[in-house]
């Protein structure tokens, strides 16, 4: 991807400053990961077994632990080094919720922790076609994400999509294998777990929204979670829906007393348990209030 600024007269094109060192991207990531990723850091080089993980952090929104890996060598299989990692932490669960609590001083359980949501990530200035091809699976718990410096220390981060026609990675994962292990307990969710068994006209209502919703900024994705859907900027959610029976509920991730909305459609569940990230709750059963629900969710974009 190419950045460009805009001169008077016509487009100039930023140079790339590469990283020189892959600590230098793991000091970005560990000193900005709030913020770019929506991820808690919880340990850096994090040694377990053995085996050193560069950044140890924990996603609230799905209630797991994340790996991030950060790479500037492209002859490495992120596939097998991916499901290592994976292996590793589920074979050694009251490690990593040991570390959590001391190193953040708090009171996690285990039972707390969703170890089907468990992921790794990658990040690099580049990821070869075989890398890319290898982690093209719907449902594989390993994730790619391009980060770029440029001149004018401009910064671009890139998760990398799957394709609509990426397959299981159950169709290769064999017996017995540390693979087969992995893929049998970390669930990755998809859009289609949420709206199997659901009428046409929920599906439909789905569809309207997230369309409308995904339309409301470039770049702008979808993230499946075990009982939710998030949508997300940049990598951080700004809103999350349940799929129901014969309806949708939204959550608003947004702090209570910061949502400006003067028909007082959305309910405060700052203080009541709730899937979704934010304190706002709006439930939709038809398209009829679609703009001002709309004018809602984009305050926390």
């Amino acid at each position: 991807m190419n950045l460009y600024k805009a001169g008077v007269k016509k487009l100039e094109l930023l140079k790339e400053t590469p990283f020189k060192l892959e600590r230098e991207i793991q000091n970005l990531f560990e000193q900005n990961l709030t913020q770019v990723t929506g991820l808690e850091m919880v340990k850096s080089e994090f040694v377990i077994k053995g085996k050193r993980i560069d950044t140890l952090a924990y996603d609230a929104s799905s209630n797991a632990f994340v790996i991030l890996e950060y790479k500037r060598d492209k002859n490495v299989s992120v596939v097998d080094q991916g499901f290592t990692y994976l292996s590793l932490m589920l074979e050694n669960k009251a490690d990593f919720v040991l570390t959590y609590n001391e190193t953040l001083n708090k009171n996690l359980h285990s039972s707390k922790v969703d170890w089907s949501q468990t992921r790794v990530v990658f990040v690099s200035p580049s990821f070869t076609e075989n890398q890319r091809l290898a982690t093209n699976f719907k449902d594989i718990a390993i994730e790619l994400w391009e980060i770029k410096r440029y001149e004018n220390d401009l910064i671009s981060i890139t998760p990398i999509k799957k394709t609509r026609a990426a397959e299981s990675i159950k169709t290769v994962a064999q017996k017995g294998t540390e693979m087969k292990s992995v893929t049998d307990e970390i669930k990755v969710y998809s859009e289609e777990d949420h709206l199997l068994n659901k009428s046409d006209d929920t599906i439909e209502l789905f569809q309207t929204y997230k369309n409308a919703i995904l339309n409301l900024k470039d770049d702008l994705d979808i993230k499946p979670k075990k009982q939710e859907i998030g949508f997300t900027n940049k990598g951080k959610i700004f809103t999350d829906v349940c799929i129901l029976k014969n309806s949708l509920k939204f959550w608003i991730n947004l702090k209570k007393g910061t949502l400006d909305d003067p028909k007082k459609v959305a309910r405060d569940v700052a203080t009541i348990g709730h899937w979704g990230n934010g304190d706002y709750e709006v439930v939709v059963s038809n398209t009829e209030n679609l703009e001002y629900v709309l004018f809602l969710i984009k305050q926390a974009l």
